[in-house]
């Protein structure tokens, strides 16, 4: 199946997510047409399980076929991560997780619609998680309250960098329970319909990269959703978060295929083969061959860290997988774009225009490295601590 999903994936981007993502950027505009085309396919069912009628990806069957869409169009993929994780957090992770039979027995019945409506109607989900404090890194909190009310509950609070905002269906809003002591193991996830009084946009869209996801502000005041709206049991996210930690790994493939859009884009420049471009090889020069070779090192030991990693997801890793995978999330965000900075030097001046994507590709990788919740400085910070220190030590 994962041979054939990737072709099914390497075809759409061929014929028409590549040739549309410079308008994309350009105008940062939400790839409507890209998400008809994975609508038509199934593709938008990927994660929900057979069973539910979709194409049942586990987590790594999730990555490579997002990878190899990110190599085709960057926006496309990094959107496409928020509308999977909606279905690979209740589906495969959920279903790893300690619960009792009646949660379980709720999770059932709240997954059947959520999932009911991504496989009949095409629903596109978004999943908003920042909110400008440490609650995104997972060290506080998030600052968006639920409070409980007749039959549902009032949401109030802000999300910022909200991708897909005008374009979701749902908003997949990560909140807490507005009760007591507030505390992260009171995380509530709440699907939002676009058309939720109370919910609205605002901002503009204007960043470095990433331009196509139009990741504007969510405001939400006293939105009431009912009591299905909830896309998880109570509690079950904060044991997801503690128990599966490669559920925030899900970024990463997007840049894996960047990285490989970089090299191939080199490759095929040297060879004198980009379309559109006149016939002129390049490849003869010492220097051009020996950067490529670096280029080809430098994505084969991306990719090497960026397999193991996600072969070895599952919940409860052991403190080395769990290092890997912080390991391998660090190395593809910096490296992919550490490859589009070498394949703009081999391949010259020409390579900066606009008309060509290589200039895209290296504005779209620069953002990798700063995304919630495993920044690049976030993962160094894990390393570092977790290396040194087991669960509970202390230096007093």
């Amino acid at each position: 199946m994962l041979e054939e999903l990737i072709e099914k994936v390497a075809v759409l981007g061929r014929e028409k997510f590549a040739p549309r993502a410079e308008r994309y950027d350009r105008e940062a505009s939400f790839p409507f047409e890209n998400y008809a085309d994975l609508r038509e396919a199934g593709l938008l069912g990927l994660c929900v399980p057979k069973r539910y009628g979709g194409l049942g990806a586990d987590f790594a069957t999730y990555c490579r076929v997002a990878a190899e869409m990110g190599r085709w169009c960057g926006a496309t993929a990094l959107t496409f991560n928020m509308h999977a994780c909606s279905a690979l957090w209740t589906g495969p992770l959920a279903d790893d997780l300690d619960m009792t039979d009646a949660q379980r027995a709720e999770l059932e019945r709240l997954r059947a619609g959520h999932y009911r409506r991504i496989v009949e109607q095409g629903a596109i989900y978004a999943q908003p998680f920042s909110e400008g404090s440490a609650a995104a890194a997972g060290k506080a909190p998030f600052g968006t309250l639920a409070a409980k009310a007749d039959g549902g509950w009032i949401i109030n609070g802000k999300k910022i960098f909200a991708s897909l905002s005008g374009a979701a269906d749902y908003y997949g809003i990560l909140c807490t329970e507005d009760r007591g002591d507030r505390s992260m193991r009171d995380t509530l996830y709440m699907a939002v319909p676009k058309e939720a009084a109370g919910l609205t946009i605002t901002g503009d869209w204007d960043p470095l990269g990433m331009r196509g996801t139009v990741s504007r502000t969510l405001i939400l005041k006293d939105v009431f959703v009912p009591d299905d709206a909830q896309l998880l049991p109570r509690g079950l996210y904060f044991k997801a978060a503690s128990a599966w930690p490669h559920m925030f790994m899900t970024l990463s493939p997007t840049y894996m295929g960047i990285a490989q859009a970089a090299y191939d884009f080199t490759v095929q420049y040297l060879r004198g083969e980009t379309p559109g471009q006149p016939p002129v090889k390049r490849r003869m020069y010492p220097t051009k061959q020996i950067a490529v070779a670096e280029m080809y090192v430098k994505l084969a030991q991306t990719r090497a860290l960026f397999e193991r990693a996600i072969d070895a997801a599952k919940v409860n890793p052991s403190k080395r997988e769990r290092l890997d995978a912080y390991a391998a999330q660090y190395t593809i965000m910096e490296n992919a774009n550490d490859l589009c900075r070498l394949a703009i030097r081999t391949c010259g001046g020409q390579s900066m225009l606009k008309s060509l994507p290589l200039e895209r590709l290296y504005r779209d990788s620069r953002c990798g490295s700063l995304m919630l919740p495993w920044t690049a400085e976030l993962c160094l910070d894990r390393l570092g601590r977790e290396t040194l220190y087991e669960p509970g030590e202390t230096d007093a």
